[in-house]
């Protein structure tokens, strides 16, 4: 007796191309969206769905057509839950990097190392964004405008205590400081610490809309913080801060 083996096709490079471009496409998704409230509607989102699926098995009309008819809605409901991940999505994938270098930053890691020294040593708040991919001109002209080439006497100068700059954030791209006195959006992360401040609630802000990196000093005990993508990373030395800007030249 002979049994008819079915012959399975060969997958195409295409079809693994397709597999590894999509794989892809849900590991930033993913990335772009840990750790902020994003994560939590997203799971409020597959909780309707088991409901749906659940109302359907169990004969649960009413509830079933309550809940298909919120779901047939599901594009525009993601459009106004997701807008703004959406577009900080949109404006990455669009940045300027895919037209025109990166500014050179190998220059100011040791201007702005030296500088977060300082003033951690007095004790004196700074707020640092620095400018990758994402412009971020809509906060630059919320400010005053320098222009300055980065050095540790403008940025401490900046900051002291009485200049009518400190308030705000410094806003710089390679080696030039843009403005100073800028306004940031603050976190509307709940899972960010009630502990921080305004200083550093705004630093993580920045960051969850743009890719900037933003040096922060405290100014109640000195520390010396670095946000990025939504995170912050704290109680660092001078020659963390060093290392670390100097990865952004690379």
């Amino acid at each position: 007796m002979h049994y008819y083996m079915p012959m399975i096709p060969a997958p195409r490079w295409q079809d693994i191309l397709d597999i590894l471009i999509v794989a892809y496409v849900f590991y930033r998704i993913a990335l772009l969206i840990r750790g902020t409230r994003t994560t939590q509607m997203v799971a409020g989102l597959i909780i309707v769905g088991g409901a749906f699926v659940a109302s359907q098995l169990l004969g649960l009309f009413t509830l079933n057509w309550l809940l298909n008819n919120f779901l047939s809605s599901l594009v525009v409901i993601l459009v106004v839950i997701f807008q703004s991940d959406i577009r900080r999505a949109l404006t990455r994938v669009g940045s300027q990097s895919f037209f025109v270098p990166r500014a050179p930053m190998a220059t100011s890691a040791e201007a702005l190392a030296a500088s977060a020294a300082w003033l951690s040593a007095r004790r004196i708040g700074a707020l640092i964004v620095i400018e990758q991919d994402v412009g971020l001109n809509e906060y630059v002209e919320s400010g005053r405008t320098i222009n300055g080439r980065v050095s540790p006497e403008l940025v401490e100068t900046i900051f002291m205590r009485g200049s009518p700059l400190h308030d705000g954030a410094v806003i710089i791209k390679g080696d030039i400081v843009l403005a100073a006195a800028c306004l940031l959006p603050l976190s509307t992360n709940p899972n960010v610490s009630l502990a921080f401040g305004t200083r550093h609630r705004a630093a993580i802000g920045i960051t969850e809309d743009t890719d900037a990196v933003v040096l922060v000093v405290s100014e109640e005990d000195g520390t010396i913080s670095i946000a990025r993508s939504g995170e912050l990373l704290r109680g660092l030395a001078p020659d963390d801060v060093r290392q670390a800007l100097s990865k952004l030249a690379a």
